[in-house]
Order: C-alpha cells, then sequence, then structure tokens
C-alpha cells in the first residue's frame, strides 16, 4: 500500500467547483472528485495551522490544554507509528511554520523530508538594507506597514517591529522569485515528482505533499494573476490582517481574485499529481487524500481571516476527497457523515494496517465510510484556545464564546514551552508548577503555566474577543448563516454536546468555567503534586 497525501493550506471548500463553487476554476480538484469519494460534511478541530496539524498527527483534540505550540513528548505521531510499522515516511513542505519553536517535533516524526524555502515570512534571501523606499511605492500600507522602517538603516528582527518585520521579509522574498518554477509551491511538486520517480516501484510508503498555498500572501506568478485580473491599478493588496473588513469594493475584489489566482495556481500543479498518476497508472495500488487545515474569510460576514471571529463556515467547514485502489466502485460518490481532522490519524494508520491504535485517539478512521456512508459521530467541537468554541451537530452550528474575556485566568499544559516562533518568557515560566498527568499524556505530569493574555493568538495578533457574540444557526434553512437563532432549548442541547466532548478531551475543569460548560463528569480536575 502507497499514500499521497496533499495538505493545501487555507483552501476554502467553497473555492473548489465540486463543492458548488462559482467563482474559480477548478478543474483537477473536480478530476480527483470524479475519481474519489466527496466528503460533505468535514470539520476542523484545533486552530490555527499547527494546533490542527497537531490534531492530524495523534488523532485527537488538542485547543483545549494548550495554544499553538510543538509536538508534545508524550504524543502520538502517525507518521513516527507508520514508520515502526515499516512503512516508509516523507515529508515534502513550504511550510516555514514547521521550522519555528512552535513548529518542533512534527518534521522530525518522518523517516526523511524537504523544505521548500521562500513562503510567507522566511527570510529566502538576507538583506541587511532592504529597499524599503521602493517597497513603500509598490505595497500598500494597510498590507505591509512600514513607518516604522528606514530607508538605509540595518534593520534586525530584534529590533524591528515583529509585525512589519515579518512583512519587510516577504517583500524581501518576492524580489527573488521572478520565475514561476521559483516558487514555493512549483516547487514542492518538483519534488514530490521526484520523490515518486524514485520510489513508484516500491511498496508501502507514505508521501505527504504539503503546500503552504493558497494561504496568504497571495503571490502568484503573473498568468495565474492575469486570469483573475480585477483592473485594480493601486499598490499590492494581498496580505489582509484579520479584522473587520473596511476596504472599499474594488479593494475587496482585488484582495478576492489575489486568492482566486493562488486557488487557480493549487489547480494547475494538483492536476500534474493527478497527470503522473494517469501515467504511471498509480491509481491501482495508491491512496490519494486531499484536504486542508481550515478555511478563510474573504469579507464574507465583513470579516478578513481566522481567529476570534465566530468560526463561520467558510473557516470551519472544509473539503475531503479520498481515492481508495480498494473502492474505486465508489468513484464519483459523496459522503454525509460527520467527519474532522483528527479522523485523518486514525485512517492513514488503517490503510496501512498499522495496529494496534494508541488508546489516546479520540478520532475514527474513515475506512468504513469508505465502504458505506453511515455516521462515526453524533457531534464536533472545535476551536482556538482562549478563543470562541463551536460545537456543530451536522444541522446546527453553535458559536460560544468565554463569559470572562480577558482569558487571564487560564493556563497552559505543556512539556514544550514555546509560542509560535520564541520560547514562553521568563515572566510566563516563573508561574510553572508541575501537574498530574492527563489521559493522553501516557502518566507522564505537565507544566501548568499561566497564560498570559498578551501572547494569546486569538485574534488580530492578540486583539481581544469585544465585539463578538455567541450565536446559533440552522445551516439546513440558513446555509450563509445570515440568521441567528433564538432557540434556548436547542443552545442548551448543544452546549451539552460540547460538553460531553470536552469530557471526552480530558479538559481541565478552568476550561468548562471558561466556556460557562457543565462538566458531565462532575469532579475537578485540579492536578497539582508536590515538588518538594
Amino acid at each position: 500500500m502507497r499514500t499521497v497525501f496533499v495538505l493545501f493550506d487555507s483552501l476554502n471548500r467553497l473555492a473548489l467547483q465540486c463543492y458548488g463553487g462559482t467563482a474559480i476554476k477548478t478543474p483537477n480538484f473536480d478530476r480527483l472528485a470524479q475519481r474519489g469519494i466527496v466528503f460533505d460534511r468535514h470539520y476542523v478541530g484545533s486552530l490555527p495551522c499547527m494546533p490542527a496539524r497537531r490534531d492530524m498527527h495523534t488523532g485527537r483534540l488538542n485547543f483545549m490544554h494548550r495554544s499553538w505550540g510543538p509536538l508534545e513528548p508524550f504524543d502520538n505521531s502517525f507518521a513516527r507509528i507508520l514508520s515502526q510499522n515499516g512503512c516508509y515516511t516523507h515529508l515534502i513542505s513550504d511550510h516555514l511554520h514547521y521550522f519555528e519553536e512552535g513548529g518542533t517535533g512534527y518534521v522530525n516524526s518522518f523517516d526523511s523530508w524537504d523544505f521548500i524555502r521562500g513562503q510567507e515570512y522566511d527570510a529566502l534571501k538576507a538583506l541587511a538594507q532592504p529597499p524599503v523606499a521602493r517597497y513603500r511605492e509598490k505595497f500598500d500600507p494597510r498590507h505591509y506597514p512600514m513607518d516604522r522602517l528606514q530607508e538605509g538603516k540595518t534593520l534586525t528582527r530584534g529590533s524591528t517591529d515583529p509585525a512589519q518585520w515579518k512583512r519587510l521579509q516577504h517583500m524581501v522574498t518576492r524580489d527573488f522569485i521572478t520565475r514561476e518554477e521559483e516558487f514555493p509551491t512549483a516547487k514542492c511538486f518538483a519534488s514530490a515528482f521526484d520523490f515518486l520517480d524514485h520510489n513508484r516501484e516500491a511498496d508501502n510508503w507514505f508521501l505527504q505533499l504539503e503546500c503552504f498555498d493558497p494561504h496568504e500572501p497571495f503571490h502568484v506568478p503573473e498568468r495565474f494573476k492575469e486570469a483573475y485580473d480585477q483592473g485594480y491599478q493601486g499598490k499590492i493588496l494581498d496580505w489582509p490582517y484579520y479584522e473587520k473588513v473596511s476596504n472599499s469594493a474594488e479593494e475587496i475584489a482585488e484582495i478576492r481574485g489575489n486568492y482566486a489566482a493562488l486557488v487557480a495556481m493549487c489547480d494547475d500543479y494538483f492536476g500534474r499529481l493527478l497527470d503522473y498518476f494517469d501515467k504511471h497508472d498509480l491509481w491501482k495500488d495508491t491512496a490519494l487524500v486531499l484536504t486542508t487545515d481550515h478555511g478563510f474569510l474573504l469579507s464574507e460576514h465583513e470579516w478578513w481571516g481566522k481567529n476570534r471571529m465566530p468560526y463561520y463556515e467558510e473557516i470551519s467547514h472544509i473539503p475531503l476527497m479520498i481515492h481508495h485502489p480498494d473502492h474505486t466502485d465508489q468513484a464519483g460518490t459523496r459522503r454525509q457523515a460527520l467527519t474532522q481532522t483528527t479522523d485523518l490519524m486514525p485512517t492513514f494508520l488503517d490503510f496501512h494496517n498499522a495496529a494496534p491504535l494508541p488508546r489516546e485517539v479520540t478520532g475514527s478512521s474513515l475506512g468504513s465510510i469508505l465502504k458505506k456512508d453511515e455516521p462515526v459521530r453524533e457531534s464536533v467541537i472545535l476551536g482556538m484556545f482562549s478563543g470562541p468554541l463551536c460545537v456543530n451537530d451536522g444541522r446546527f452550528s453553535y458559536f460560544r464564546y468565554p463569559k470572562d474575556l480577558s482569558g487571564e485566568n487560564l493556563n497552559l499544559y505543556t512539556l514544550m514551552p514555546a509560542h509560535l516562533s520564541r520560547l514562553f518568557d521568563i515572566d510566563e515560566l516563573k508561574t510553572a508548577q508541575l501537574v498530574e498527568p492527563f489521559d493522553f499524556t501516557k502518566e507522564a505530569p505537565l507544566l501548568k503555566i499561566r497564560m498570559d493574555p498578551r501572547n494569546s493568538q486569538t485574534g488580530n495578533d492578540g486583539a481581544g474577543l469585544a465585539d463578538t457574540q455567541s450565536v446559533l444557526f440552522d445551516l439546513q434553512k440558513d446555509p450563509d448563516q445570515l440568521h441567528p437563532l433564538e432557540d434556548a432549548q436547542k443552545i442548551a442541547h448543544m452546549v451539552a454536546l460540547a460538553g460531553k466532548e470536552l469530557a471526552r478531551h480530558d479538559a481541565p475543569q478552568e476550561i468548562f468555567d471558561f466556556y460557562d460548560i457543565p462538566n458531565p463528569n462532575m469532579k475537578s480536575q485540579e492536578k497539582e503534586v508536590e515538588t518538594a
């Protein structure tokens, strides 16, 4: 058995024609929909990027115990388990965050990997004194602020505003990516074809081909840009902050057009992979899985991005398509079972007969659903640490915001104290206590560290939740989520479902308190141990 797992980042479900999209031509994603099985009710779990990948590796939700962070020492990893069972694993990725402090451990779970440089703020080229004046002429300051950058001055990461530093690094990188074959997505697929050329005759391997696109910034080769040109004549707008929309209709169209062009590029290169499958008849013995980590709001509901806004369908409801050589009789069919990101890990182990399934896994293998569309759960919860929680039963979607918006009474439980791009600071570490294990830590105690709200990833670089509220939607009658419901009985039912899922994941009592959700276990989980 061989598996190719293609993971795009921020790929909106409704950007794909096979999911009802009309604004972008996606003939190659549609080719897989015709060749494989399409999942119509597949949802995210922990958010955003790296917490989602931890869900994928471990097969369980993690957002109720800590924010963005490394793979923990006690975590299961499908890649490591596959390797231990004789399946060779290889990762190809241009995802910068794997190589920051908060991405430690994921890549190392694979037998081998290839890191493609140049995405987002990856410092592909080193310029101590970048041409700031030229960048000011080219990039819109609303997406590329440069008010703290000085022309002719040596600019360093430690002495520059972090947000401006990251966007400055992207501007520098763009100067050195001029030909299409130099774009990271093109390089990712070239690396994948090299792997397949050397290994397509071998058996029992797993390839994860992971592209950061169509994640922002929406930088794309000119031929794709031209196909979705909106006639905009202003400075570059392709990296929206996660905030309320305040742009003109012309600017909104430009930003959306840039995203569309990037999706079209992803579709084009994905089609080359399908061509490779056709040419070498890989369909007969190789599974092909396509999904994303989360979606992205492109001015819908008057928001850009993800994080602190409600987890509307554009963010939470994501594409999943699977071709499996044992189920070719199901080609072109669709599934209505409620599934989630955590189901990928047990599915991969199932594909490669890597038994037994670790007891810590809460996801379900999709192998049975490939045979027959039948439910594996009654509901899903999803969310981001210290942000809103969403519970979805397939018909109704309920966003639950905390009663205390400050986040001051939350703790992070970890043995890997790192944020996205830096280690925990000394003031945070001074609050650390050793506490008893959770049911997924293999009897290992953890550090309990008080969360500093300034370091929360909820929202626009730590912005608060004051302009948001809890809401209930009927997805059957109101799929666009435009008309919130007032139904106290249904809300109580959804809260009870959320409580069951939190308890199933051994959430600390403070999380139940944070969301004002009753704990069905009715027991305190304050787990301190003496460290004398």
